[in-house]
């Protein structure tokens, strides 16, 4: 990546994708995250849609209206500009229960890194995160900021299935997975707050960008929570610092 600008890839014939590394990693994802916002301000018409992920921004075009060389070329002076102030962080308090039927896998973490689960729910809930993106299914946010001492290898075999609102690790990746859907990482808890809900405005709670801070609640109070988020309610606390 000469002078520090991103690599452009072709994604499709209406697609392209800006680069800007090949790990995962907070610097990188920032540059992404403000390059999006570049790209939102610029207002370039040909775009239908950009979509930011922990290293590279997917940007969808109307190939009618642009070719992929000239957009490539917009994008890379428009990324060359000195990146922009970060807007003030939105920061939230999700509710989690621990262990048992609503995180089946937080046993198995404690053995593997021969600490209690008590230790385990600590130090994930103590964790500062950062939303990175948005994907895989809708709503599902992927978090940086795990603590390393906890980060724990994929399961060998992925479950089919693993619950609505699961709060799971997958090697240094932590997540809040909204619906249901197959996954091979490791099951901690469950909240009942709904990051997407398609009656609910907004429909997506989080957005890349936003800090999360989780924190333990009892099992007798997901009931009525999950009740409350069915009904639009967002449950989690909204801190803007």
């Amino acid at each position: 990546m000469k002078s520090g600008l991103p690599r452009i890839l072709p994604s499709g014939d209406t697609a392209l994708t800006v680069e800007f590394g090949s790990v995962i990693d907070s610097d990188i994802n920032r540059r992404v995250l403000s390059f999006d916002r570049a790209v939102t301000r610029e207002k370039i018409a040909c775009i239908v849609e950009a979509v930011p992920t922990y290293r590279s921004l997917l940007v969808h075009y109307d190939p009618l209206a642009v070719g992929f060389d000239e957009l490539s070329q917009k994008l890379l002076t428009l990324a060359s500009l000195p990146a922009d102030a970060a807007p003030a962080t939105r920061r939230w308090r999700i509710p989690v229960v621990y262990g048992e039927e609503y995180g089946v896998d937080l046993d198995d973490v404690a053995r593997v890194h021969n600490i209690t689960t008590d230790e385990v729910i600590a130090r994930h809930s103590k964790s500062d995160y950062l939303v990175a993106m948005i994907g895989f299914t809708p709503g599902f946010a992927y978090l940086s900021g795990l603590d390393p001492t906890i980060a724990t290898p994929r399961r060998e075999t992925p479950r089919n299935e693993t619950p609505a609102g699961t709060i799971s690790i997958g090697g240094a990746q932590a997540c809040v997975q909204c619906l249901a859907a197959p996954s091979g990482w490791h099951l901690l808890g469950r909240t009942p707050v709904r990051t997407f809900h398609a009656k609910r405005d907004p429909v997506f709670l989080l957005e890349p960008g936003d800090c999360i801070n989780f924190h333990a609640i009892a099992t007798k109070e997901f009931a009525a929570l999950d009740k409350a988020a069915e009904r639009g309610e967002p449950i989690a606390e909204l801190v803007t610092s």
